[in-house]
């Protein structure tokens, strides 16, 4: 929506357009994605993004016709704007343009056509139970469904029975933190997120290592931990696998100590590289509560996701969450059983995984160029690029005047982290979350920015 600040944000974008006209990214001939299409992949007002074209036109930076869309046109003689956009301060931070945060999909390529069917189809099949309150557990058509796909591809045991539906995996997160209580063990390098909602529910964090093989798990041994948020699969920010001695290891301190493991299937699905790592908690069922969502691989406004519990700990959270299924809708649980059983889902991970891949060798290709460290290559929609000690603020700093969103690796801390663990400065760049569009404008841009750092 248009608020007090959205001229700023129209000048904002009006000057990066220019910008890539004037340098080439943009050639003469190409034409724009329609208002609509770019204002919903920037998070804009589609107004804000149709007047731009419009002043851009005016100005002959582009050429529009009904029904033609809009392009550019030869810029090889137009000169500079008569009323350019006043220069902006220097350390002025702008309103974002090219988004590279981590964990975010290509939302521009939601399956529209067949999540609408498939909304269709589940809701002239639904019972009219369906649209009471039903079991708080969720609707049992997805965790009958997501029982058989989780079995398929992530190898997880499961019944619909042990399946609990919930808002996201942060949801789960805060829901058996809430259960269990703490402390709760978590990567010394994680996602932040988990940590806050963690502590908003009264209970303490203990970081534990991390290194080349994943979390460091002896660490557990020495710790106050009751319980231990780990990401087996595909480590969130380092993109490494847990080692499969230390997987062993997780689950058996589970078992000697009575605690639970979360096993986060953080980008379970995005495998580019080498074979899928299974879900640690087929080890041990009963002692690891598996956790995914639609997050990464359709869209994180769903709010959807699952938890596949211990037995003796489903009533126990589903009492901690209500009593009732309050958190997601019954008519989005039965659209993705649908999509989920009708093959949808599949393909679409296939389709989306499959340009992941050349965004990530795209990405690697440019970063090549640098004084930079390139990781987490195997899996997953995000890449590390560890800088030189000391880089990380410029770079952020710089990044932020250029318009580019992304995370910086400092902020993947633990706050309480031991001297044990290094400091590293980093960048977690998310390739999967621009338009296919305005992918290569992104890295260009991030180009520019590691280049101005003199990298």
């Amino acid at each position: 929506m248009l608020r007090p600040g959205a001229r700023g944000t129209k000048d904002t974008l009006i000057a990066a357009l220019r910008d890539a006209v004037r340098s080439g990214r943009l050639a003469a001939g190409t034409v724009l994605p329609p208002s609509r299409t770019l204002a919903a992949d920037l998070g804009l007002a589609r107004n804000t993004v149709a007047d731009a074209y419009a002043e851009l036109v005016a100005e002959g930076w582009l050429a529009a016709k009904q029904g033609a869309g809009t392009w550019v046109v030869d810029t090889a003689h137009v000169s500079a704007p008569a009323s350019p956009v006043p220069p902006r301060p220097h350390g002025a931070r702008v309103a974002p343009v090219h988004n590279l945060m981590a964990g975010t999909p290509d939302v521009s390529e939601f399956p529209r056509t067949q999540w609408a069917a498939s909304t269709r189809r589940a809701l002239s099949a639904a019972p009219t139970e369906a649209l009471r309150m039903g079991d708080p557990r969720g609707r049992p058509e997805l965790r009958s469904a997501l029982a058989e796909y989780l079995a398929r591809a992530r190898g997880v045991r499961a019944s619909a029975d042990s399946i609990v539906i919930c808002a996201g995996v942060r949801h789960a997160v805060e829901l058996l933190a809430r259960t269990l209580g703490g402390p709760i063990a978590v990567e010394a390098y994680g996602l932040f997120i988990f940590r806050d909602v963690i502590a908003a529910c009264g209970v303490d964090t203990v970081p534990i290592g991390i290194d080349e093989k994943g979390a460091v798990v002896a660490d557990l041994e020495s710790s106050t931990a009751t319980s231990a948020l780990l990401t087996p699969a595909h480590h969130n920010p380092l993109g490494v696998p847990l080692d499969p001695a230390r997987r062993m290891a997780a689950v058996e301190w589970a078992d000697r100590t009575g605690g639970f493991v979360f096993d986060d299937d953080y980008d379970g699905e995005f495998r580019f590289d080498r074979q899928p790592v299974g879900a640690l908690q087929a080890l041990r069922p009963e002692r690891v509560a598996y956790l995914g969502s639609t997050s990464k691989s359709l869209t994180q406004v769903l709010r959807l996701g699952w938890m596949v519990l211990p037995d003796e700990l489903v009533d126990r959270v589903v009492e901690t969450a209500g009593g009732q299924q309050f958190y997601v809708d019954a008519i989005t649980q039965l659209t993705l059983a649908d999509f989920i059983t009708g093959g949808h889902y599949d393909r679409h991970i296939r389709r989306m995984r499959n340009r992941y891949r050349r965004r990530r060798d795209t990405l690697v290709s440019a970063l090549s160029r640098f004084q930079v460290e390139v990781g987490g290559l195997d899996a997953g929609l995000n890449l590390l690029v560890t800088l030189p000690d000391g880089a990380e603020p410029e770079v952020m700093h710089r990044c932020g005047e250029a318009g580019i969103t992304l995370v910086g690796l400092s902020l993947m801390r633990h706050p309480h982290a031991g001297p044990d663990v290094p400091h590293r400065d980093g960048l977690v760049i998310g390739f999967a979350a621009p338009a296919e569009h305005a992918f290569a404008a992104a890295v260009s841009a991030l180009c520019d920015v590691l280049r101005a750092s003199g990298l």
